[in-house]
């Protein structure tokens, strides 16, 4: 398939790792922010590959994994609520929420226990769901980054459009640089460049990070999520570090326009606004959020149902803040692959498709901490 088969010849991926064995000379920690990244560079045993000199560490570029508790008990609160004054709830979700677990239980307990809690694969069926149930709320749970955040908009415009009193979003927006600022600043971690998501770039451009590589002298790269688009950036970020520059540059110019997609952002901005937020396992970070603004609140559960969820303490078994900031591997966790697994979770990062705690369980050997290159088995 054009744009995808050749970014995963392991013939270019070789000619990659020994490039990067020939001009690593020093010690370098890079961290890729995105956890389709960081599944990329786990599940192709890339890591292995890599010369000595250069670490990888894993971003908070999950946002099922940074959803705090409160909001993931405030869903699960929709979902199961009786309440003879209100229609009974729909509570509709992408995949990957429905097993996060929140301070007592998960949205698939809840619907173990007999809420109407669906799976869906766009918000726009939320909508359908809301016309064919007009004696039902419906209430989309929305997650994610900058990437999902024009269909979830685009949610509302139609809801609007079709005049429905019934629909509503339960949004959870972040932003992924005010995320990568508030890594730098923190005093434990000591990255030295950077790997950005192509996805969010591809909606959002790359304007927002020039700012960050000139405040902190930081190289940055965008890139894509296939071997080759991983090891090309690594490769383009260990030459600025080891020349003493820094730069921002797009590997993922296939994808990623410099502008972004501009359509995107302005269904963006007029559904969303942008305003505090908080992350599982990192605390507040302000300006890193979309909230639906005031003149959409008929359309914005957090005001349409008023609940009120008390912060929930997360649990102190799990490092999945220490993870997310590249601080610990998820492999240096006491209880992972013990006390936390896919089944038995006790952090996010273990249940999300995106969660570095579920690469490493699904494609590492606990024992080894080693990762096999199928890039080399074939």
């Amino acid at each position: 398939m054009k744009h995808l088969t050749e970014y995963r010849d392991p013939e270019l991926v070789e000619q990659y790792i020994q490039e990067l064995h020939r001009t690593a000379t020093r010690p370098w920690t890079i961290m890729e922010v995105c956890g389709g990244q960081t599944h990329g560079l786990v599940k192709n045993g890339i890591l292995n590959l890599l010369p000595e000199f250069v670490t990888m560490v894993h971003g908070p570029g999950c946002p099922v994994c940074v959803t705090p508790v409160n909001l993931i008990d405030k869903a699960v609160y929709l979902a199961e609520e009786k309440n003879p004054d209100r229609r009974p709830v729909i509570l509709c979700s992408f995949g990957d929420m429905i097993r996060v677990p929140g301070s007592t239980k998960s949205l698939l307990d809840a619907k173990a226990g007999g809420a109407d809690v669906r799976i869906l694969y766009s918000p726009l069926e939320a909508v359908r769901l809301a016309r064919e149930n007009p004696d039902r709320e419906v209430v989309f749970f929305a997650v994610g980054f900058e990437t999902t955040a024009p269909a979830n908009a685009l949610s509302v415009v139609q809801a609007q459009k079709l005049g429905l009193k019934n629909f509503s979003i339960l949004a959870s927006h972040v932003l992924v640089p005010p995320a990568m600022e508030a890594v730098i600043q923190d005093d434990d971690t000591s990255i030295q460049g950077f790997l950005a998501a192509g996805h969010v770039c591809a909606i959002m451009g790359i304007d927002a990070y020039g700012p960050l590589v000139e405040r902190y002298k930081m190289p940055m790269v965008v890139t894509g999520f296939e071997p080759v688009d991983l090891l090309q950036g690594i490769l383009m970020v260990v030459r600025q570090l080891e020349r003493g520059e820094y730069r921002l540059e797009n590997q993922y110019a296939r994808v990623v326009r410099p502008e972004g997609n501009p359509e995107a952002r302005r269904i963006i901005e007029q559904v969303f606004e942008t305003v505090d937020r908080e992350w599982r396992g990192i605390g507040t970070i302000p300006g890193s959020g979309w909230a639906v603004r005031p003149e959409l609140a008929a359309f914005d559960a957090d005001r349409k149902f008023s609940v009120s969820i008390a912060k929930a303490p997360e649990c102190p078994d799990c490092i999945a803040g220490l993870v997310l900031k590249g601080i610990k591997k998820p492999n240096e966790c006491s209880q992972f692959g013990r006390a936390c697994s896919p089944e038995r979770p006790l952090g996010a990062p273990m249940v999300s498709s995106e969660g570095a705690c579920a690469a490493y369980y699904h494609f590492a050997n606990v024992e080894t901490q080693a990762f096999a290159s199928p890039l080399r088995q074939q």
